[in-house]
């Protein structure tokens, strides 16, 4: 009965995520807020026995709420990895890192985004669903009929976070920036 009952309080913590977003997604559209683009990595490969390079390509528009990418549709994410589309540089062959960065932001520009645009990449949807929610390893999880926010990886679940008052936080900062941010 116990496990029964905790299903239960999970499904209701699952509306409750889902409302959550609904009402970020309102408020976010409502305002205008600042929103960053959202693409795919594809790798370099022959088409035609025509070589193609990496590149970024857009496949949408998402919020940036702390450890959570958030869709018009009301779709959210991990936040993955991001880079800005600037002028790519030569190489310059410092670090492993560097250079890394350096043919994402050719990946960018092949993507055609603007100048200075922040492009986020490699972020996973998190599915809402209390069973995934249950053995989640990601940013959004649930214990004992509540979701929480893990915002670091290395701090577990000792650092987590309720996850309403997290969004709600998150999207009042977006919604209404503070002057000069």
């Amino acid at each position: 009965m116990g496990s029964e009952r905790d299903g239960t309080e999970d499904d209701r913590a699952v509306e409750r995520i889902r409302a959550a977003v609904a009402g970020a997604v309102a408020t976010l559209t409502a305002v205008g807020a600042r929103d960053e683009a959202l693409a795919e990595y594809v790798p370099a490969h022959r088409r035609f026995l025509i070589r193609r390079e990496p590149v970024l390509r857009g496949i949408g528009r998402v919020w940036r709420l702390g450890v959570f990418l958030l869709d018009a549709d009301g779709t959210l994410r991990a936040t993955g990895t991001l880079v800005r589309a600037t002028p790519p540089g030569r190489p310059q062959y410092q670090s492993a890192s560097a250079e890394e960065r350096r043919s994402l932001r050719a990946a960018a520009a092949r993507g055609r985004f603007r100048d200075g645009e922040t492009v986020n990449f490699d972020a996973p949807v998190i599915p809402l669903d209390a069973s995934a929610l249950r053995a989640a390893t990601g940013p959004l999880f649930l214990r004992d009929g509540q979701p929480w926010v893990r915002w670091s990886p290395a701090a577990g679940d000792a650092g987590a976070r309720g996850f309403e008052a997290y969004l709600a936080e998150r999207v009042d900062l977006l919604a209404h920036p503070t002057e000069g941010a």
